[in-house]
Order: structure tokens, then sequence, then C-alpha cells
């Protein structure tokens, strides 16, 4: 009886920290901001790609302001001023846009054009060519 009785104390004294963690009982949550940067307008919508490499901002001044992860601007595009919320695809290549008083919903397909330094590099063809294809590749 008394082993039965020890076992009943043991398991009780166990579960004490499970009791404490249940959802409705004070408890601490630690946080820390990650990032923070200002931004040109105020902000009236916001959504974070899936993968991580984009933030679109709607903005009261008419446009979905596009910035990476870190702050850095990617770009802007003009919207109605009627538009009042935003949504993209899951990595960021259409960006939807619905006007609450217009009654509309558009899609746009969406782009980031990036400049690659290619000075010194070794190219094949015309040097002065109005379009460069780069080709990446392992050289071990």
């Amino acid at each position: 009886m008394k082993k039965f009785i020890l076992t009943i104390v043991c398991l009780l004294m166990s579960a004490l920290p499970l009791q404490a963690a249940q959802p409705g009982r004070a408890g601490a949550i630690d946080w820390s901001v990650k990032q923070k940067w200002n931004l040109p307008t105020e902000p009236l919508d916001f959504v974070q790609s899936l993968d991580n490499k984009k933030v679109f901002v709607l903005g009261a001044d008419s446009k979905v302001h596009i910035y990476t992860p870190e702050g850095k601007t990617l770009g802007s595009i003009p919207v109605d001023k009627d538009v009042t919320a935003i949504d993209i695809a899951p990595r960021g290549e259409s960006l939807y846009l619905i006007s609450k008083t217009a009654k509309t919903y558009t899609a746009l397909d969406i782009s980031v054009t990036q400049t690659i330094d290619i000075t010194g590099a070794p190219f094949l063809g015309n040097e002065n060519a109005p379009v460069t294809m780069v080709v990446f590749s392992d050289f071990q």
C-alpha cells in the first residue's frame, strides 16, 4: 500500500510542471525584434512571401512597396487609390489587389529585375549587345 501511495505522489509531483504550462495560466513569453525599418508612407496592409524573400506593403500613397526582409527597397507599384487590401502568391510572383469601394479584384504578375555586375567576366559574342545572358555554373 505504501508503494502504491508513493507511486501516486510521484506521478502527481511529475504532473505539476505540465499543469503550470496549460493554456490560460500566466507565463513568460520570450521575444525580440528581428527587423524594423521606416516606411515612406502610412502602411495600410502588408504580406510577406512564404519563401521570406519579399515583403509587400500597401501604402496610403496608392503604391505597393516591395522590400527585402532586411528593409532594402526593391521597388514600388502604383495602384488605384481605392485598393484596401493585398495578398500574394506563395513566392511573391503574383500580387492580388482588392478594392471595396470599386468592388474590384485585380491580379498582377510580378517580377523583379536584378542587375548583375559582369565586369571582367569572360563572355562570348558582341561586347556591346543590348541583352546579356548570364550562365551560372559550378567550376569546382
